[in-house]
């Protein structure tokens, strides 16, 4: 079967979903343009910006979009084959994902611009609010933590660009006889070393009035394409560094230093990026990464369409992975991003709905995104399809080096060189990861402060040490699978993502449910929000327990990775009880807390 069917057909049916489920959604939430928004009423050109829709749906996809669609649905696929997470992606997206985004944009909405967070504080309780908050800041300790060493073991390493066989090493690379080509994963760190530095000299030239936004954009694109063209000239390795300045280091203790040395600079990276100002580094680099995402999401369809590649993986593997687990629950944490992710309504309610022109714009770009997000995810998945029955790449599965394998491919299918493609896909993957550090550390930041009530200057360095220095600790152990094979820490941490990442998801849908029917009582409601909000409830709670289990028998009852599991757990039943009883609780003045849906 040619994958342009797949990707086709996937393409008609979130278009679809999009122009009648959508539509009925706005009809529900009475979406009105004559409504002032909070970025009108409330304007003041720093936090409130009222933003056209184009420019802010970029925006919001760049930042909802990052490594998640690609590196979820690429484990999926090698775990249980391409057919259950193709069929997750389109089902969770359409009447999960999009309606949780969309929900909690809303929500946000008609309740002033503030956070999913203070909504739950307004219609479930105080004691739910803190809830949340905790919740909220332990799940994102786990978010920075697996994609912190999933970008440094980028810069480690090299892969072979006939087989895409993954080397932990540059010596064992070279000493491998079949391998003719391979390219140095040193490359990618010097191109995401100039990466960093290009968005710097951007933000001071636009910030000093020398340059517009769009000026600077057009200019510093192409300054980027230069940035991933000399990577592979000017590899650095760090793991050749060390084992020249220490000869007695085995190849594998050099890579694996190599990799823990870059784990603390990037979160070295992120605790300054979280505390710098948006105009020095976010904005400018965010700008920059919007354009990135479309390229790569283009450049992947491109191929795809003209390429005429075949389908050579099984469409399914089984109901039972001998590492991962069962398909349930297990696959819809694997694939959080791409079908359902809490984290976007951390997006939504907090920068996006303050920007939010119009009513109306609500729709593509609280759900329509989601369902953009979806077709990252089935290109990511595409680039599973591709690989031939045996492949090295299926038996330690790397997502990074599959996805760049597969665009790589794609784009060679069109003219593009090989090496060129997996250079750009490479950094391309790299940087939708920063944009995901840079935005949870600063978020794991203002919840610190609003949970001490500490918001001076030392409160904001107290909150960004913390919420980049607890994954130190935890990038720095050394983690096995349940079979007590040694693995990356993004490996057991990538689960621990996903359930507590769908675990929030739950519990904004929760509290959408809750606002719902205190402002509306229709029944509507729970078929809405409420039955999405018990599936990912279970389903991932149920994730998060087998996952508790795999970690005590394999660390015994001392792991602090399974302890952190089973805080979560009891957060999120007791702010369920909190919710059911918000539920049944009969408050004539309901409907006077917000102007919800009247």
């Amino acid at each position: 079967m040619e994958m342009l069917v797949i990707v086709l057909s996937s393409a008609v049916i979130l278009t679809v979903a999009y122009f009648t489920y959508g539509r009925w959604l706005a009809r529900m939430f009475r979406l009105d343009d004559k409504t002032p928004t909070p970025a009108v009423t409330l304007r003041d050109d720093v936090d409130y910006v009222p933003c056209p829709t184009g420019p802010l749906l970029s925006q919001h996809f760049s930042a909802i979009a990052a490594a998640g669609p690609i590196v979820g649905p690429i484990l999926a696929g090698v775990f249980f084959g391409w057919l259950p997470a193709l069929i997750w992606i389109l089902v969770g997206s359409i009447l999960i994902g999009g309606v949780h985004d969309f929900a909690a944009l809303m929500a946000s909405i008609r309740h002033q611009a503030t956070s999913i967070i203070e909504v739950v504080r307004i219609h479930i309780s105080g004691r739910a609010y803190l809830l949340f908050l905790s919740f909220v800041w332990l799940a994102l300790i786990y978010i920075v933590v697996a994609f912190t060493d999933i970008t440094a073991t980028m810069f480690v390493g090299a892969m072979d660009l006939e087989s895409g066989r993954a080397f932990a090493s540059i010596a064992d690379a070279k000493a491998d006889q079949t391998t003719k080509v391979f390219i140095e994963s040193g490359s990618v760190a010097t191109s995401s070393l100039l990466y960093l530095v290009l968005p710097l000299i951007m933000g001071l030239l636009v910030r000093s009035g020398r340059l517009s936004m769009n000026a600077a954009t057009w200019i510093f694109l192409p300054l980027v394409g230069v940035a991933i063209w000399v990577g592979p000239y000017m590899p650095f390795n760090l793991d050749v560094v060390l084992r020249n300045l220490m000869p007695n280091l085995t190849s594998a203790e050099s890579a694996l230093y190599a990799v823990r040395s870059w784990d603390v600079f990037l979160l070295l990276y992120c605790a300054i990026a979280s505390v710098a100002p948006m105009w020095l580094l976010l904005q400018p680099r965010g700008q920059l990464g919007g354009y990135f995402l479309y390229a790569a999401l283009g450049a992947g369809a491109l191929g795809i369409l003209m390429g005429g590649q075949t389908i050579q993986q099984p469409m399914f593997t089984g109901w039972v992975h001998p590492v991962q687990g069962g398909l349930f629950p297990m696959l819809f944490i694997t694939i959080a991003c791409g079908a359902c992710s809490g984290f976007h309504s951390l997006i939504c309610s907090g920068t996006t709905s303050k920007q939010l022109r119009a009513e109306g714009s609500a729709l593509p770009i609280g759900y329509g995104a989601m369902l953009l997000e979806a077709m990252v995810a089935i290109v990511s998945l595409c680039c599973v399809m591709l690989l031939p029955l045996g492949s090295p790449l299926i038996d330690k599965p790397n997502p990074n080096y599959i996805y760049a394998n597969g665009i790589g491919a794609f784009l060679q299918g069109i003219g593009v060189s090989r090496a060129i493609g997996v250079a750009f896909a490479l950094m391309a993957f790299n940087t939708f990861v920063y944009d995901t550090l840079d935005v949870c550390t600063r978020l794991g930041r203002f919840i610190l402060q609003e949970l001490t009530g500490w918001k001076s200057a030392g409160g904001r360095w107290f909150g960004t040490l913390l919420t980049a220095g607890v994954p130190i600790f935890f990038v720095m152990d050394k983690t096995v699978d349940p079979k007590g094979n040694v693995v990356p820490v993004w490996r057991t941490f990538w689960s621990l993502f996903g359930a507590s990442n769908q675990l929030l998801a739950a519990l904004t849908l929760l509290g959408v449910t809750v606002w719902l029917w205190r402002t509306r009582q229709a029944i509507w409601v729970f078929f809405v929000t409420g039955i999405p909000a018990v599936f990912m409830y279970v389903m991932s709670s149920w994730a998060l327990v087998t996952i508790v289990q795999q970690q005590f028998a394999k660390g015994g009852n001392s792991d602090p990775v399974a302890w952190i599991a089973v805080v979560l757990l009891i957060l999120a039943a007791l702010m369920l009880l909190e919710g059911i009883a918000a539920l049944l609780r009969r408050d004539p003045s309901a409907s006077d807390l917000s102007p919800a849906l009247t």
